[in-house]
């Protein structure tokens, strides 16, 4: 169930026949959090690392090239601090790296034959797919874990991601899993059309709309299916209404309309769909959101997934992407807001353009690339690489100007000190956001943690 007014007065059977909630959580955070907010900016499709935040030598495009000569297709640029490089086209941020920490050796797990859907599953959940118990979605924890940071505003925001050809692969992990509807996200396909989610229905007046809503209730109260259903579950339903409703006729609903916007401030978010959405996210930071994600939208062979194109397309995305993220970077730190806000980039895997999956670990079904090089869409990263992937944090506690891990600058380019595992990624998190690893709550007669098994463990000198 996403909580948004198209979904909130729709029937409510299926919400009161819904699986037993888990029990309450094992105790309150306990840690002093740095980070009051997180915004997790996701490149949904495989960003290439070397060709990105961890470049290796730079081999030109020419006719003739041998493939395996490339390692990165665009040269290294000098950034803010001085130990650390990125790929041209990522001047802006280039600039603010040291309000951050780059991480260059997040490393995938081995989920056999290689699945955007899976990897991205993981990513989310921090457990590896198939689990007998629906897995919370990071943001779902973290709305359980430290509740809403307004209360109007729903606690987990997810920006960006609309329906495409893998979209009930994606629905299984934007939910709020074992810990029920009320913690799923607050989903907003388009930035552009986000004040309608919070709106009544086009021609509806509020006076209008508030009369429909309070009979409906009545409606619901006094139905049978209501009254014989758990009372766990009824007050659950309730409260998702009754939030929903409160979101619509509350002045906090209006940082969902990018309409209100100065110009001069708007403009240098572009008029894509993921700026736009790095915008929205910094006016929710401001009126106080606990949890945002914006997707740069996935769907398969499109945008990050880049099976042929590879260097022509990640020269447009970088251009999609980089001064956004920048100016999101910059406007809260003007308004006093980057300290307890944290800034998450991050990517399901990286790519490399002859290695599939692990060196030391054959995957099936790779990508064709020649021997040799004579056609440009042949000349960038097109296969599937888990050995090695670049996750940059910033604000919200992480450490200024730090650089954690290290890459081999030969093929395969594979961490070579530090790595850096989903569940530990997520623990770092966690541990910004003050949610200790072993946070839990009881389903079936066992505990299912925050991190997996409950073992995470925040990554060393990441989080000052």
């Amino acid at each position: 169930m996403q909580l948004n007014r198209r979904e909130f007065l729709k029937g409510t059977s299926a919400a009161l026949g819904a699986a037993a909630l888990p029990a309450l959580a094992n105790e309150e955070p306990k840690l002093n959090a740095t980070a009051d907010t997180v915004i997790l900016c996701w490149m949904a499709g495989g960003m290439a690392s070397t060709e990105t935040f961890d470049p290796k030598r730079y081999t030109p495009f020419k006719k003739g090239l041998k493939s395996d000569q490339v390692l990165s297709t665009f040269p290294a640029i000098d950034t803010a601090v001085d130990h650390i490089k990125v790929c041209q086209g990522f001047e802006h941020m280039a600039k603010v790296m040291d309000r951050g920490t780059l991480i260059r050796t997040q490393v995938g797990a081995d989920l056999g034959h290689i699945l955007h859907s899976r990897h991205q599953y993981h990513w989310h959940t921090g457990y590896e797919p198939p689990l007998t118990v629906a897995a919370p979605h990071i943001g779902a924890w973290i709305a359980h874990a430290r509740g809403r940071n307004h209360p109007a505003l729903p606690a987990f925001i997810d920006i960006g991601q609309t329906p495409n050809g893998e979209s009930e692969e994606i629905k299984a992990f934007q939910t709020g899993g074992c810990l029920g509807t009320e913690y799923g996200p607050f989903t907003i396909d388009d930035p552009a059309n986000a004040i309608k989610a919070v709106r009544p229905p086009a021609g509806m007046s509020p006076v209008r709309f508030k009369a429909r809503y309070q009979n409906y209730l009545r409606l619901l109260k006094a139905s049978p299916s209501f009254q014989k259903s758990d009372s766990a579950k009824r007050e659950q339903l309730l409260k998702s209404m009754d939030e929903a409703f409160t979101l619509l006729s509350s002045p906090a609903a209006k940082a969902f309309d990018l309409a209100l916007e100065p110009e001069k401030n708007a403009a240098p978010y572009g008029k894509g769909k993921f700026g736009r959405g790095c915008l929205l996210a910094r006016r929710l930071t401001e009126v106080g959101a606990r949890f945002i994600e914006v997707t740069s939208d996935y769907g398969p062979f499109k945008r990050w997934d880049t099976h042929e194109n590879g260097h022509t397309r990640l020269a447009e995305l970088k251009k999609d992407i980089d001064q956004p993220l920048a100016q999101l970077i910059r406007d809260l730190e003007e308004r006093g807001l980057l300290n307890r806000t944290l800034i998450v980039l991050a990517t399901e895997f990286s790519r490399d353009m002859l290695v599939e999956g692990k060196p030391d670990k054959a995957v099936r079904g790779q990508v064709h690339q020649p021997d040799v090089i004579n056609e440009l869409k042949f000349y960038g990263m097109h296969r599937h690489f888990t050995a090695a992937g670049s996750v940059l944090m910033f604000g919200g506690g992480a450490s200024r100007g730090h650089l954690f891990g290290e890459t081999a600058d030969e093929r395969p380019c594979k961490t070579i000190k530090d790595p850096a595992t989903i569940t530990d990624l997520h623990a770092t998190i966690f541990r910004a956001m003050g949610v200790p690893t072993d946070y839990h709550v009881t389903v079936e007669q066992r505990p299912f943690y925050a991190t997996k098994d409950g073992k995470g463990r925040p990554l060393r000198g990441v989080i000052a």
